[in-house]
C-alpha cells in the first residue's frame, strides 16, 4: 500500500500480550501511524517464566530498531543441549537455526516473557496501547469492523487483528467456534534465583532432560535477572486449566532425574509455581476475511515442545507488515499474509504435537529451518 494509505488507516488491534505487541511495532515500522492496541487486562504485570527467541525473531528486531532493547533484558545462547533424565548421556547438542544465517551472529535470546512484552511496550507510542478492554463483540462489516467491549467503549477500524490467545474472541465469533484441545500434559514453571539452581546452568544455554516416559525438566538461564527459569512438562488426564498440585506431585513426575532437578523441586514455594494444562488448537482453515485477521496463538496456538509458540507470533507480525507494505489493499494484504504464514504454522503445529521421548529425540530441532 502507499505510504499516505497506511499513514491513515485504521488499525485495531485486540489483545496486547507479545503477539499483539510485535504486531503493532511491525506497523508502526512501516509507516501506519494510527494503529491501537487493546489489552483486556486491568493492568500489564510481569507473568509466566522463561522463553527463547531465535535468531530470525532477534533479527526483526533488528530491522525493525529494538534489537538494543531486547539485548538487553535478555541471554545470549548459542546452542541447545538435550539429556537423559539422569543427566549422563547427552542426546542432542545443537546450535540454533539460524545462528550464523544474518550479517552479524545472530543468538537465541533467553528472556522472562514478562520482560519481553515489558520492553515490546515501551518502544511503542505513548497512548498506543488501552488496558482495561475485554472484548465481547466484533461485528464484520465488509470493508471495516467494529469492536465492542465490556467497559462500554466501541471501536470502528480498517483493519482488525485477533491476537488475542488461544481462546480468541475474534476467531470464535468470525472464523471458528472449535474449543481448544488437550495434549494431555501438565507444564510447571518457576522462576528461581541463580543462587538455589544448585549450579544446573553452567552456562547461557538452556538444558533440556528427557525422561522415558515423556517426561521433560528444562532449564533457561535469564542471567539479566541472575535467576533460571525452571520448567517441567509431564504427562496428566487433568484438564482442568490451572491444574492444583503439591510439591510432592511435582516430585513425583521427575522420579529418577537428575538429583539437582529433584532437590530443587523439593524446595520451591508452590505459591510461585505456575501450573497449567497443556491445550494447542486444531489448525484454523481460514484466519482472514477482506478486513480482519488473526495473529499467533489465536490463529494457530501450538504445544510448547519446539519452542516456537512466541516466535511465530513475531514472524506473523513480520509477515502482515510486510504484505501491507508490498499488496495494494488490505484485502490483498490479508490474503498474501495467510498465504505466506500459514503453511509454516501448520508444519509447527504438527511437529511440535510430535513431543519429546529420550529413546526417539534425533535432533534437537526435528522439522525446522530457521
Amino acid at each position: 500500500m502507499k505510504p499516505s494509505e497506511l499513514k491513515d488507516l485504521r488499525i485495531a488491534i485486540v489483545g496486547g500480550g507479545y503477539g499483539g505487541a510485535a504486531a503493532a511495532k511491525a506497523l508502526q515500522n512501516i509507516g501506519a501511524e494510527n494503529v491501537h492496541v487493546y489489552e483486556q487486562a486491568t493492568k500489564l504485570t510481569q507473568i509466566g517464566a522463561g522463553i527463547g527467541l531465535r535468531p530470525a525473531s532477534m533479527d526483526l528486531f533488528r530491522q525493525w530498531g529494538i534489537f538494543d532493547t531486547i539485548a538487553a533484558v535478555s541471554t545470549p545462547s548459542d546452542q541447545l543441549n538435550i539429556l537423559s533424565a539422569d543427566g549422563k548421556t547427552v542426546i542432542a547438542q545443537e546450535p540454533w537455526p539460524g545462528l550464523n544465517d544474518y550479517e552479524v551472529k545472530t543468538h537465541c535470546h533467553l528472556i522472562h516473557r514478562g520482560d519481553f512484552i515489558d520492553a515490546l511496550l515501551s518502544t511503542l507510542p505513548e497512548g498506543m496501547v488501552h488496558i482495561d478492554h475485554k472484548l465481547v463483540k466484533i461485528e464484520d462489516k465488509g470493508n471495516e469492523a467494529e469492536l465492542t467491549f465490556e467497559n462500554g467503549n466501541v471501536v470502528t477500524a480498517d483493519v482488525v487483528i485477533g491476537a488475542d490467545g488461544i481462546r480468541s474472541t475474534v476467531r470464535k465469533q468470525l472464523f471458528t467456534d472449535a474449543e481448544p484441545v488437550f495434549s494431555g500434559e501438565h507444564a510447571y514453571r518457576a522462576v528461581i534465583s541463580m543462587d538455589d539452581s544448585l549450579g544446573l546452568a553452567p552456562d547461557n544455554n538452556p538444558r533440556f532432560y528427557m525422561g522415558d516416559d515423556g517426561t521433560v525438566a528444562y532449564n533457561l538461564p535469564l542471567r539479566t535477572r541472575n535467576e533460571l527459569s525452571y520448567d517441567i512438562t509431564a504427562k496428566s488426564d487433568d484438564a482442568s486449566w490451572a491444574p492444583d498440585v503439591t510439591i510432592d506431585d511435582i516430585v513425583a513426575t521427575i522420579e529418577g532425574f537428575e538429583e539437582r532437578i529433584v532437590e530443587i523441586a523439593k524446595n520451591l514455594d508452590i505459591t510461585k509455581v505456575t501450573s497449567r494444562a497443556v491445550f494447542d488448537i486444531d489448525p484454523v482453515d481460514t484466519w482472514h476475511s477482506d478486513c480482519v485477521a488473526l495473529l499467533g496463538d489465536s490463529a494457530h496456538a501450538m504445544l510448547h515442545h519446539q519452542g516456537q509458540g512466541a516466535n511465530s507470533a513475531i514472524q506473523d507480525a513480520g509477515g502482515l507488515a510486510d504484505a501491507f507494505a508490498n499488496e495494494a489493499t488490505v484485502a490483498e494484504a490479508l490474503a498474501a499474509y495467510q498465504a505466506e504464514r500459514k503453511p509454516i504454522t501448520d508444519h509447527l503445529q504438527k511437529i511440535s504435537r510430535q513431543g519429546w521421548a529420550a529413546h526417539s529425540v534425533e535432533s534437537a530441532f526435528p522439522g525446522q529451518d530457521k
